[in-house]
C-alpha cells in the first residue's frame, strides 16, 4: 500500500486521539500484517467502498480500551457499561471518516461502525488484500490500527486522466 494512502490515517488517528481524548499518540514503523492470528480484545471496524475497498479496524486491550474510551466519553466506561461498544465505534469512525476526507480525487463511502468485543479474536479480510499494521502508544497504553484498501482501477485511469490532461 502507497504511503499516500497511509499518512492520512497517521494524521487521522493523532488528530482524534488528541482532540477527542486528550491525549498524544506516538505512531510506530507501518508493518505488513503476516498472518490472521488474534490482535486483540476490542475492535472498531469500518467498512470502505467506492473508489477504494477494504477496511480500517482499531484494535485494543480491554484496559487500553476503558482508558480510552473514558477519555473519550469524561466519565468511567468499562467493557460491561451500555456505551462501551459505542464509544469505541464512534472513535473508529472518526478516524476513518478524517482520513477518508484526506483522500484527494477518490470517491469513498464509508460503513457504520461495527464493534468487535472478546478475548483474543481476529478480524478476517480478504486473502489477496495486504493488511498493514500502524502501532500506536499513549500514556493509556498502545494500540493497533489495521488497515486495508484497495484502489480500484477505475480511479487509477481517472487520475491517470488528470494527471495527464487527457
Amino acid at each position: 500500500m502507497d504511503v499516500q494512502y497511509i499518512n492520512p490515517f497517521v494524521f487521522s488517528i493523532c488528530n482524534t486521539l488528541e482532540t477527542m481524548c486528550a491525549t498524544k499518540v506516538t505512531i510506530g514503523k507501518p508493518r505488513v500484517k503476516e498472518a490472521n492470528t488474534p490482535l486483540t480484545d476490542v475492535s472498531g471496524v469500518i467498512g470502505f467502498s467506492g473508489d477504494a475497498a477494504g477496511s480500517v479496524v482499531v484494535h485494543f486491550t480491554f484496559d487500553v480500551a476503558s482508558a480510552i474510551a473514558s477519555k473519550f466519553a469524561c466519565c468511567e466506561i468499562t467493557p460491561d457499561h451500555e456505551d462501551f461498544s459505542d464509544a469505541i465505534g464512534e472513535l473508529a469512525n472518526m478516524i476513518a471518516g478524517s482520513a477518508k476526507a484526506r483522500f484527494e480525487g477518490l470517491n469513498i463511502s464509508i460503513s457504520l461502525p461495527n464493534v468487535v468485543i472478546g478475548k483474543n479474536h481476529n478480524v478476517s479480510s480478504a486473502k489477496n488484500e495486504k493488511r498493514i499494521l500502524i502501532p500506536c502508544e499513549t500514556n493509556l497504553g498502545s494500540f493497533l490500527v489495521e488497515l486495508g484498501m484497495v484502489i480500484s482501477k477505475t480511479n487509477e485511469a481517472k487520475q491517470a486522466v488528470v494527471a495527464t490532461g487527457v
